[in-house]
């Protein structure tokens, strides 16, 4: 499922209703840690993450110094890089999906400050936010002066609208799986008409062969 680089760890997020994915995980300082989120198109998608740096004095993560920095980087179902950025020890990244399948967000720390770890481990605190739940809807509320009634109106039409996408990704899976099964099933049926084909050519042959054998032998 995954198309990793080398020495990059993989972890993969498969999501079919998509809530706000919290997580975090330790990274070292040659590590490369990717995501996968399956996501519709036309989908924005929000990430936001914060740093701890391991200190061997306290034997506990401390928040990350301000050098420390992450590069992220996004690649479509095609692999086509849709952002490539370096951010400091916390950031927040956004865009929005052109292409419904597999959608892959790799995070590794900046290799120029590389002699702040001192061997020791990163810790990586993401969140990943899409569709709907990426709006600020407080925030819309004062924005557009909206009652609580329309407020919540606003939301079920967001939540409705997502769900149209959510469904018209898993038809163009369904059909994707079709022609997958439909191309499989061809190769198979041609397979075994060039199998009985050979079979039946080789039968003949020995058969003919066999015929001549007799024949010199004189035993027909």
């Amino acid at each position: 499922m995954m198309r990793s680089v080398p020495a990059a760890a993989v972890t993969v997020l498969l999501a079919w209703i998509y809530p706000s994915c919290g997580l975090y995980f330790h990274i070292g300082e040659t590590e490369k840690k990717c995501f996968i989120e399956e996501i519709p198109d036309e989908t924005m998608v929000i990430g936001k993450y914060r740093t701890q740096l391991w200190d061997k004095q306290t034997g506990s993560f401390l928040p990350s110094t301000p050098g420390l920095g992450m590069h992220v980087e996004i690649k479509d179902p095609d692999t086509k890089i849709i952002l490539s950025r370096q951010y400091g020890s916390e950031g927040r990244f956004t865009f929005t999906s052109h292409t419904p399948g597999e959608h892959q967000i790799c995070l590794h720390s900046n290799s120029t400050k590389m002699a702040l770890f001192a061997g020791g481990k990163l810790r990586v605190h993401l969140e990943i936010q899409v569709g709907e739940h990426t709006n600020n809807y407080p925030e819309i509320a004062a924005k557009d002066k909206l009652t609580e009634l329309q407020l919540r109106v606003r939301q079920l039409l967001d939540q409705v609208e997502q769900i149209q996408k959510e469904q018209s990704y898993q038809r163009y899976r369904e059909e994707r799986f079709r022609m997958t099964s439909e191309s499989t099933n061809q190769r198979v049926l041609w397979w075994s008409i060039a199998q009985t084909f050979i079979l039946i050519v080789t039968g003949i042959w020995q058969m003919r062969h066999l015929k001549s054998f007799f024949e010199a032998k004189k035993l027909v």
